[in-house]
C-alpha cells in the first residue's frame, strides 16, 4: 500500500505535464495557423458538420443499446447527449448551405451553433455523471428513452428556432491574442469533465469508459483550437472541427468495442455454468450434437464421462452447503485441468458432470477416467471427494444422444459403492 502512495503522486504528476503540453501545443499550432489563409468553403462545412452530426447519431444509437442492456444511466444522458448534439448540428448545417459558395463570407468567429453544441455536450457531460452518482440505476429503461427521445426533439427545436435570432457574429477581437474568448467557456466545462473522468478510471476501465475520457480531452483541445479562429471556417476553426470529428469517432469506437464486450459476456452467462464456469447443459447438448455429426461422417468414434460427487449430501449436512459447493468447484477444476483444449467439460445438473473426449477410443477415456480418480484420492483438502465415472462410447452410428447419456449413467451407477465393478465401458449403440 505504501509503494502505491509513494509511486502515484509521480504518475499523476507525469500525467499532468503530459496533458498540459499536449493542450498548450494544440493552442500554439492553433495560434500559427492564423497565418495560413484558408479559402472559405460553405459547402464542404456544410457536409462536414453534417458528417460530424452522424457519428453523433450513430454513438448514440450504440450508447442507448448500451443503456438497456445496463440499465446504467451515464449511458442514457450520454445517448441523449450526442443524439442532441447530432441534432443541432445536423440542422445547422442547412445554414452553411444557404451561403453562396463564391460569395465572400461576411460572418466572423466561429458559428454560434457549433459553440451552442459545444457548451451543451459539454453539460451533458457533466450531468451524466451527476446523474450516475445520485441515480446509477434505472427502474423503467424503455420509458426513459422514450422520455429522453421526445426530449430531444423539443430541445432541438427550441435551439434551432432560437439560433436563427441570433447575431451572426460575436464582438471581433482580431489580432488578440484570444480572438474567440466565449470558446474558452466550454472548454472550462470540458476541463471539469476531463478531471472526473480521470477519477472515474481508477474504478471503470472500460473501452467505453476509456473513450468518453478521450472524447472529453479531444474535445476540450478543440476548444482550445477554436479559441483562435478570427474567421468563420477558417484554419483554427478547421482544427477545432477536425478534433471534434477526432473525438466523436474515439468515442464510437470505444462504444462500439464495449457493446461487443458486453454481447460476449452475454453470450458465455448463456452457455456456462455460473458456479464453476464449466460449460452448461445446453452447451453441452449442442457439443454433442456437434460431434455426433462429425464421427457420423468420419467414422472416429468420441467418449464420453458421466460422474457426480460421492457423498454430496453427507458433506452438506456434515460441514454446510458452502463446502458442499466448493466440493462441487473443486472437482470442476479437476476437469478444467485435465482436459485438452478439444474436449468440452459440463454441468450436467447439481453434482453431476459430463467431460466429452473428442476423438478419444474407450482406453483413452477409461485412462482420463483413472487420473481423474487418482487426483482426487491424492487431493490434500479436506473433506476428501470422490467420484463415481461412468463411460460411454460413440462410434458414429446414428444412435441418439440420449441413448449415449444413458449408456453414461447406467456405467456410473455400476460404479456406485456397493455395486459391481464394471469389467468394460458400455458403449450406445
Amino acid at each position: 500500500m505504501s509503494l502505491q502512495v509513494l509511486f502515484r503522486g509521480p504518475k499523476l504528476a507525469a500525467s499532468l505535464l503530459t496533458h498540459a503540453a499536449g493542450y498548450a501545443g494544440v493552442l500554439l499550432l492553433a495560434y500559427w495557423l492564423r497565418g495560413i489563409s484558408l479559402q472559405a468553403d460553405p459547402v464542404l462545412q456544410g457536409y462536414l458538420q453534417i458528417m460530424t452530426g452522424l457519428l453523433a447519431f450513430v454513438f448514440a444509437a450504440v450508447s442507448l443499446v448500451r443503456f438497456q442492456g445496463t440499465q446504467d444511466r451515464i449511458s442514457l444522458i450520454l445517448g441523449i447527449g450526442f443524439l442532441l448534439l447530432g441534432a443541432v448540428l445536423t440542422a445547422t448545417s442547412v445554414l452553411f448551405f444557404q451561403l453562396p459558395r463564391d460569395a465572400p463570407v461576411q460572418f466572423l468567429w466561429a458559428p454560434v451553433a457549433w459553440w451552442v453544441s459545444r457548451t451543451l455536450f459539454a453539460l451533458l457531460l457533466i450531468v451524466a455523471l451527476l446523474v450516475e452518482r445520485f441515480l446509477p440505476r434505472a427502474l423503467h429503461p424503455p420509458r426513459e428513452i422514450v422520455g429522453a427521445l421526445v426530449m430531444v426533439v423539443a430541445s432541438t427545436y427550441l435551439i434551432t428556432s432560437t439560433l436563427k435570432r441570433l447575431p451572426t457574429q460575436v464582438s471581433p477581437h482580431l489580432g488578440a491574442w484570444l480572438p474567440d474568448s466565449q470558446q474558452l467557456l466550454p472548454g472550462v466545462i470540458f476541463l471539469l469533465s476531463v478531471v472526473w473522468y480521470r477519477r472515474r478510471l481508477r474504478r471503470e476501465r472500460t473501452a467505453f469508459d476509456r473513450a468518453i475520457y478521450a472524447t472529453a480531452c479531444v474535445n476540450l483541445a478543440a476548444q482550445l483550437a477554436a479559441s483562435q479562429s478570427e474567421q468563420l471556417l477558417d484554419a483554427p476553426f478547421a482544427l477545432a472541427q477536425g478534433l471534434t470529428v477526432i473525438g466523436d469517432a474515439t468515442a464510437l469506437a470505444g462504444g462500439l468495442l464495449d457493446n461487443a464486450r458486453l454481447f460476449h459476456q452475454v453470450h458465455y452467462l448463456s452457455v456456462s455454468d455460473p458456479l464453476t464456469g464449466l460449460a452448461n447443459y445446453r452447451k453441452l447438448l449442442d457439443v454433442l450434437d456437434k460431434e455426433t455429426e462429425r464421427s457420423d461422417r468420419s467414422g472416429r468414434p468420441f467418449s464420453i464421462l458421466l460422474m457426480d460427487v460421492d457423498g454430496l449430501k453427507k458433506i452438506n449436512d456434515t460441514y454446510g452447503h458452502l463446502v458442499g459447493s466448493r466440493a462441487i468447484c473443486r472437482l470442476a477444476d479437476i476437469l478444467k485441468m485435465n482436459s485438452r483444449t478439444i474436449d468440452t467439460a459440463a454441468r450436467y445438473g447439481g453434482d453431476e458432470f459430463v467431460l466429452v473426449l473428442a476423438d478419444a477410443p474407450e482406453r483413452e477415456a477409461m485412462l482420463v477416467a483413472q487420473r481423474i480418480q487418482e487426483i482426487m484420492l491424492n487431493d490434500a483438502e479436506d473433506p476428501k471427494i470422490s467420484a463415481s465415472i461412468g463411460v460411454a462410447v460413440y462410434r458414429g452410428d446414428n444412435s441418439k444422444i440420449e441413448k449415449l447419456l444413458s449408456a453414461a449413467d447406467q456405467d456410473l451407477y455400476a460404479e456406485k459403492p456397493g455395486e459391481k465393478k464394471r469389467s468394460m465401458a458400455r458403449t450406445a449403440g
